[in-house]
């Protein structure tokens, strides 16, 4: 996921800074209540808001997009049959209505889930919201052109697996029915109490066939929410969107919609994006960034800026940072290591070297410590704050390591404070204390991302780390737990390469489950089943510091994202 850019998704965990971005709230008061420079504080409509950020909003088709509760820009074009509840900290990590009048209807297994269609819907055209438009915008999410969204509904829908869109096969999915206008029914392959959270993603979005073009559709693609697009520069690049007359806030009350005008403007450097915010001049007075976060450097000068530090939005995001063994690998198929290093760690170096304890909060858990992923404090292995080396010799002399090991730490190049050297260096200093040698073996960042996520190269001992593609715990350990999704001929995220047939039992129950609440403790009491394996070492969860411009009004930042929702801001 790349942190909060707001592609987030699991490779997103992987390519890193989804991260799309990983904490009790998000937020307090003090962040969230934008100051303005003066005169009346109360948000209006109208103006420009400018978006300064790192990454092009590249493949702008709901189809292709890889986005965490329907994205930040895509989520102001694109509606989808849930979204996220927009409100701060954690009570943005619920799933509320969208272009639907629930959450969905499960039957009693939640194998089949229906919704109908709020009435009144309308495209920027004019044109009414169908249910087939839905099933046909899902349908063409399986075009192996139109590929990289969610994975989910391909193992989800009952005879999706190998599908391969409306191009090549005009029949559609059987597995999706629209019996009238207004309704639209899912058959699901098992049962899937968080099937809300996947109505999210944009392949839920309408798509009129007639208006399909294809490759070429995210060019101009027919807006079902407040904005339209009106200029799509080099994939992405530059974006502009205008008001989507058509809306209404009778059908929508998520989003606000202040602002006339949206500019996004990207392929900035992060510290152009952090100069221009800060200076805030101009039209950057009402600029806003959804990718760009405050570095150490540029946070302790912020820190001494009154002004500034009242132009500061903190965040948390479902995102954690961690050590991951391969028991498949000497000396990690020994319990008794993998526990020595895990009492050997300093977490305290680790946060000071991932950018202070104002960018990082350590973790002991490998869920994050936000109520709807079930968090449930533990500390297996307990280190203290810099570590229990006498531990953690104990623990090496028992598996017959008495004068200490030598090991290599694989980790990446890339300047990103997560699995960056930085971290690895804080890691090898706190295990020499332990008797433990630690070799550093750093890769540029896609050879790194390569040789992790295969099983035939996934070295012994390595950083990574892992977002949410929803505020839950299912997302966050079934893609790493679960036995039935090792890939040994792609990209695969089971670190571990845990197979236990009572985790993989406990997953499929959890999942039946469509009490979200009932659901969050039992994952997080697997969370701490699972850590007892000692397969991983959480290390921290990021925190998200970004400036927004002198004008910018109406800041909310939820646990769903942990970023600025432009879809609330105002700039009047």
């Amino acid at each position: 996921m790349r942190p909060p850019s707001l592609t987030t998704r699991r490779v997103a965990a992987v390519s890193v800074s989804l991260v799309l971005a990983a904490g009790a709230a998000a937020c307090g008061p003090e962040d969230n209540d934008a100051k303005s420079s003066g005169g009346d504080s109360t948000p209006h409509k109208g103006g420009t808001l400018t978006v300064l950020n790192s990454n092009p909003q590249q493949d702008f088709d709901p189809a292709r997009l890889y986005t965490s509760g329907g994205g930040n820009v895509p989520s102001l074009v694109f509606r989808t049959l849930t979204t996220r509840n927009r409100e701060n900290g954690a009570a943005g990590a619920e799933v509320v209505p969208d272009l639907a009048t629930d959450t969905g209807r499960p039957n009693k297994d939640a194998t089949v889930w229906t919704y109908t269609l709020k009435a009144g819907l309308k495209y920027e055209d004019g044109t009414a919201i169908t249910s087939a438009d839905i099933k046909y915008g899902i349908e063409r999410s399986f075009a192996p052109e139109l590929s990289g969204g969610a994975p989910y509904l391909r193992d989800w829908l009952v005879g999706a697996a190998d599908y391969q869109g409306p191009y090549k096969d005009k029949k559609g999915l059987a597995a999706i029915e629209t019996p009238d206008a207004r309704t639209i029914v899912f058959h699901l392959n098992k049962p899937e109490g968080e099937f809300p959270f996947l109505a999210t993603q944009t392949q839920f979005t309408p798509v009129p066939r007639a208006k399909d073009t294809g490759t070429k559709y995210e060019e101009h693609p027919v807006s079902s929410g407040p904005y339209k697009v009106v200029t799509n520069d080099n994939d992405g690049e530059h974006l502009v969107l205008e008001r989507n007359t058509y809306w209404s806030t009778s059908t929508d009350a998520e989003r606000k919609a202040y602002p006339d005008r949206i500019d996004v403007k990207s392929g900035l450097d992060s510290s152009v994006i952090n100069q221009r915010l800060s200076a805030s001049q101009g039209a950057d007075t009402a600029a806003v960034t959804t990718d760009t976060n405050l570095g150490p450097a540029e946070l302790a000068k912020v820190t001494g800026d009154k002004e500034l530090a009242s132009r500061v939005g903190t965040g948390h995001f479902g995102y954690t940072n961690y050590i991951a063994f391969n028991p498949t690998v000497k000396p990690f198929n020994d319990v008794k290591v993998r526990q020595a290093i895990s009492y050997a760690i300093d977490r305290s170096s680790v946060v000071n070297a991932a950018g202070g304890s104002a960018l990082a909060e350590s973790a002991t858990t490998f869920l994050p410590n936000q109520k709807s992923f079930g968090y449930e404090p533990y500390d297996l292995f307990p280190a203290g704050a810099t570590g229990n080396a006498a531990k953690a010799k104990e623990l090496l002399k028992e598996a017959g390591h008495p004068n200490g090991l030598t090991v290599t730490l694989t980790h990446s190049n890339a300047k990103d404070f997560e699995t960056s050297p930085e971290i690895a260096t804080a890691i090898q200093d706190a295990l020499k204390k332990a008797g433990i040698t630690v070799k550093l073996q750093g890769l540029e960042d896609n050879d790194y991302s390569d040789k992790i996520h295969s099983v035939k190269t996934e070295p012994g001992f390595f950083l990574a780390h892992w977002g949410a593609d929803w505020p839950s715990g299912g997302p966050f350990l079934a893609p790493i737990f679960d036995g039935r999704q090792i890939v040994k001929d792609g990209a695969n995220f089971n670190t571990g390469l845990l197979d236990d047939k009572s985790v993989n039992d406990e997953i499929d129950a959890i999942n039946k489950l469509t009490d979200l609440d009932a659901a969050a403790k039992r994952w997080g009491a697997l969370d701490k089943k699972i850590g007892e394996q000692a397969l991983t070492v959480p290390l921290f969860h990021p925190v998200y510091k970004r400036l927004y411009g002198k004008d910018i009004k109406n800041v909310v930042i939820s646990d769903w994202t942990g970023v600025l929702d432009i879809s609330q801001v105002a700039v009047k």
